[in-house]
């Protein structure tokens, strides 16, 4: 528990009370779905190329990935290296023609909506499987930002974890809930700023404590010379091909991932894009490279003041702010970690109330629903799915990684395939793309039960891959998509 809380307390109500006049003045600024779920297309590339990183990183850039390199050192920057890689590919893949092919799709706010009418799928059949995916992943990943933000409040304020999760819940939900798509983004731009902020601060100053860059590869290396070498493991074991792919591999879930997807529809233009793809990729680096330290220098901190047992790695960030800074600079700095949390959870909460309300209510229950109508269901959809969401994460044993790899494979095994094709090859039809998003999200859930072997590669690999086949043979076996799909393809294309 930190000493002087008061302070931490204060400065934490402040934070909050922050966000919340961003959620409040944006619902004034909501009028209909796609104000809620898209912010009426009207981001400029800052607070988009902020908003889809923050929304990306959540309380694993603060937790997970510090507490992966206090744990395996060097080796953690084949998943940095994959995640970056991912981050500008997908920009320069993917965001302009997704802003622009959305668009011509019938003005699509969704991405199950997308793929219907990319498609032309009358039955709904492709809208509504794909709607299930993403409440089926977002749960768990909606629980892996509780579970980070239940760790926060717990080591903070001292509380007990069930009572912490619960705080931590309701601060998401409460402007998740007003604002839509304005009040996540904007308030992604503070959270990016202040997360990036506490990345580069906090390992900078601990290594100067702990004597100066000069000082700490030297004593890492007597730790423990495995530490630094990106090719053993901490125990002097090789590293296998399958641990690298399995890393690296981390890059592909972005071309599936919802809530960043939702960035690049919701850019202003398309001149908009190379601006935002710049600041997105320098912003994901020097956050993982500050994370990675975190957990570098956590590691000395711990053997000379803990006698090198913390327990949980995943609070080394915590723990190292509570030993270098005063209560309200600890409290504005553990802030960040509360930021990351938010800026994820909410955009997950809110891509799948848009899946609950305009997929599955709107195409099914009521189809002559009203845009108030729909938007006050995504609104009832946002408290419904946190609460089953705080229940996935009432474990306290849970891992934010954990939770967070099997969402992400199985996101970018079900939607990546799919999407890409979707925006490069006029022969894709409906057929092949339902194919595609139902074998890769299976695969990876079955995949995810077997180990050993082959077994033990990250559930992603073969679900993009199976996916892929998937969709071409059956494109290819059921015949060219109908003339329609292909001159609104040709119409996309033509705008480019």
């Amino acid at each position: 528990m930190i000493e002087n809380t008061g302070a931490v307390i204060g400065t934490f109500l402040v934070y909050l009370a922050v966000m919340l006049g961003i959620g409040i003045y944006a619902y004034k600024r909501t009028a209909n779905s796609a104000d809620y779920f898209l912010g009426g297309r009207s981001l400029g590339p800052w607070p988009s190329a902020l908003s889809a990183g923050a929304s990306d990183m959540s309380g694993w850039l603060l937790l997970g990935l510090p507490g992966y390199a206090f744990a395996s050192g060097m080796e953690s920057l084949w998943l940095a290296g994959g995640l970056l890689a991912g981050t500008w590919l997908n920009w320069l893949l993917v965001a302009k023609r997704l802003r622009t092919y959305s668009v011509e799709a019938n003005d699509s706010l969704t991405l199950p909506e997308f793929f219907a009418n990319r498609f032309n799928d009358t039955s709904k059949a492709l809208q509504v499987i794909s709607a299930f995916f993403i409440l089926l992943f977002f749960l768990f990943y909606t629980s892996s930002g509780l579970v980070a933000g239940g760790k926060l409040f717990e080591t903070v304020f001292g509380l007990d974890y069930t009572v912490a999760l619960v705080i931590g819940t309701v601060c998401v939900v409460s402007y998740t809930l007003f604002g839509g798509f304005l009040a996540v983004s904007w308030t992604d731009l503070v959270q990016g700023l202040l997360m990036a902020a506490a990345l580069i601060m906090v390992p900078l100053i601990a290594v100067q404590m702990t004597g100066g860059m000069g000082e700490l590869m030297p004593a890492l290396e007597a730790k423990n010379p495995e530490l630094l070498t990106v090719w053993n493991d901490v125990k002097g074991e090789p590293l296998s091909w399958i641990a690298i792919v399995s890393l690296m591999a981390w890059g592909l879930g972005y071309f599936g991932q919802p809530h960043i997807l939702a960035r690049f529809k919701g850019i202003r233009s398309n001149e908009d894009v190379p601006t935002a793809r710049r600041i997105a990729v320098v912003w994901s680096a020097l956050s993982m490279a500050g994370a990675i330290l975190v957990g570098l220098v956590g590691m000395l901190y711990v053997d000379s003041q803990m006698g090198g047992d913390l327990g949980d790695g995943e609070k080394i960030f915590m723990v190292l702010v509570n030993a270098m800074f005063n209560p309200i600079v600890a409290g504005i700095l553990l802030a960040a970690i509360l930021a990351a949390i938010m800026s994820t959870a909410d955009s997950q909460l809110l891509v799948s109330s848009s899946a609950l309300a305009e997929d599955f209510y709107k195409q099914i229950i009521r189809k002559d629903a009203s845009p108030a109508e729909v938007v006050m269901v995504g609104r009832v959809a946002v408290v419904g799915l946190s609460l089953i969401a705080m229940l996935l994460a009432f474990n306290p044993d849970s891992t934010v990684l954990g939770l967070v790899s099997y969402a992400w494979a199985g996101f970018g095994a079900a939607f990546g395939p799919a999407l890409i094709l979707s925006l490069y090859w006029k022969g894709m039809n409906r057929n092949g793309a339902l194919a595609g998003v139902i074998v890769g999200g299976v695969t990876v859930v079955i995949w995810k039960q077997i180990s050993g072997g082959i077994f033990d590669l990250y559930e992603i690999v073969p679900g993009i891959i199976f996916a892929t086949i998937a969709i071409i043979a059956v494109s290819k076996a059921s015949g060219e998509p109908e003339q329609s799909v292909q001159d609104q393809f040709d119409a996309f294309r033509s705008k480019l």
